[in-house]
């Protein structure tokens, strides 16, 4: 079934320069896109610092904006809600328009990671929620990794982001050291600091279960 992801740009109206936040967080998409296409209509501006996007699963959903929140540069940041459900259209003059249970499961999970941010997890960025009539979802299982390794991520350095960005597409340590002009042993002393192993595991199980519902599909 695919889901529905709303997202929204931290702070956007205290960003110094608005434009130049949503160019590079359209290049981050587009960059994601690029190195593991994986959406079925990708993010997409809507109306004020909103986005919208499709995905094939919740695996695929949770393991692209891993990758999108690695993207991103240290003054651009995102909060996404995921929601499963029936997804439909409302034709209009203006182009269709996102409508069904898939899209208010998305709003309620993005209303709720906004309410966690602001109030007892800073580093939460992603949440699920699931509509009442959709196809069973360990949703606790999931809200659950994705607190842990949103608190990861939002406590790391862009270079770090680089680096894990990096050792999630299979770049060797090595690779990674003469790209960022330091030493193999500092890639590994950051990514051991950062937590970095449990990033890449976890991303190779997301990636796992996509392909093999790709191979049963």
């Amino acid at each position: 079934m695919n889901v529905a992801v709303i997202a929204d740009i931290v702070g956007s109206r205290t960003l110094p320069d608005r434009a130049a936040a949503q160019r590079l967080l359209e290049d981050a998409i587009a960059r994601v896109e690029r190195d593991v296409p994986l959406a079925v209509r990708e993010l997409r501006s809507t109306v004020g610092d909103e986005l919208q996007g499709v995905y094939p699963s919740l695996d695929a959903a949770m393991a692209a904006l891993l990758l999108l929140r690695l993207a991103l540069p240290d003054d651009v940041d995102c909060r996404f809600g995921v929601g499963v459900g029936a997804l439909g259209e409302v034709p209009s003059r203006a182009g269709a328009l996102a409508e069904g249970p898939g899209w208010w499961a998305a709003r309620e999970a993005i209303d709720v990671i906004h309410a966690k941010q602001a109030r007892t997890i800073p580093g939460a960025r992603t949440w699920v929620a699931v509509d009442a009539n959709a196809a069973h979802v360990q949703l606790g299982l999931a809200n659950a990794y994705l607190l842990a390794r949103d608190q990861l991520v939002s406590a790391m350095s862009a270079r770090t982001r680089r680096l894990v960005y990096g050792r999630l597409l299979g770049v060797t340590q090595a690779e990674l050291a003469a790209a960022e002009g330091i030493t193999q042993s500092a890639v590994s002393q950051a990514l051991g600091a950062a937590g970095a192993g449990a990033l890449v595991d976890g991303f190779a199980q997301l990636r796992d279960q996509i392909d093999g519902s790709r191979s049963r599909g």
